[in-house]
């Protein structure tokens, strides 16, 4: 008996196993058809097909493409603009979720419905007025514009998630802490924020990410080719009626490596967050 249920659990293993190498070759191949078509001269592409190897690694494609799009000015725009986001995002979702979460203010709950629905609202039908507000207050066409209005959608999600996971916080730690002569600063930045360090770096880790793939907004908001993020010069090379298959996979494969090395950069700050379930 023992043995057909150790049999029995050991099959569901190495089904498990196989379903989920199955499922990560599903993700993984759009990632490799565009690695492989990166180093593919345009007659290998036309002539063999998109999933066939390159019989030699060209990275001339690669060159011309980063010198095209210019894309060393490209990263820096898009670095400069995600972490400002990540960091002012991060600040506004503390001190929002601090005053709902720990303050117990008024209205809370109506206040956390509001913050739920902004994350549900189409980019669509934030552009018209995001345009005309960046157009009177000076704002269009500068990077600074595209900072606030990210920094404003993204600490709605930051705030939802860290008020609910302050809002449990033990209170008689706080208590004792201003019992101890603490004041409201010294309760956030001493007790709270080290408490809620790993749940806080992975919504560093997303908000970057997220902000570095944004493309709709960015678009009405930097028309100016010297101010546009990655995915608009990625963009760029799409033409209307025709398309380099093999300058858009390189272009792609150089827009997506940063994220992958930020990614594997904070995979330990990520795991700790992500593990981290309850307030210690």
């Amino acid at each position: 008996m023992m043995n057909s249920q150790h049999l029995t659990n050991t099959t569901v293993k190495y089904l498990s196993l196989l379903l989920l190498l199955v499922l990560l070759a599903i993700v993984l191949l759009p990632f490799g058809v565009v690695v492989i078509n990166s180093f593919k001269t345009p007659t290998e592409y036309v002539n063999n097909g998109p999933m066939s190897l390159p019989q030699n690694l060209n990275w001339d494609i690669l060159f011309t493409t980063w010198q095209r799009l210019d894309f060393t000015h490209k990263l820096w725009n898009s670095f400069i603009i995600a972490t400002s986001v990540a960091i002012l995002g991060l600040g506004l979702s503390l001190f929002n979720s601090y005053a709902l979460g720990i303050g117990k203010m008024r209205g809370r709950v109506i206040l956390l419905i509001i913050f739920l629905m902004a994350n549900t609202l189409p980019q669509e039908a934030l552009a018209y007025p995001l345009y005309y507000l960046a157009k009177f207050v000076g704002l269009y066409n500068t990077q600074l514009a595209v900072i606030l209005v990210f920094a404003v959608i993204q600490s709605a999600f930051g705030t939802y998630l860290l008020s609910s996971m302050y809002s449990q916080f033990p209170r008689e730690i706080l208590e004792a802490a201003l019992m101890d002569g603490s004041n409201k600063l010294q309760l956030l930045f001493c007790i709270i924020v080290p408490v809620s360090t790993p749940t806080i770096s992975v919504l560093f880790v997303f908000f970057f990410i997220w902000t570095w793939n944004e493309f709709f907004l960015p678009m009405v908001l930097l028309p100016s080719t010297a101010k546009q993020t990655v995915p608009l010069a990625i963009a760029v090379l799409q033409g209307q009626h025709n398309m380099d298959a093999t300058a858009s996979a390189a272009s792609a494969l150089l827009g997506i490596l940063p994220c992958i090395l930020f990614f594997i950069l904070f995979q330990r700050t990520l795991t700790k967050g992500i593990t981290a379930g309850s307030v210690k």
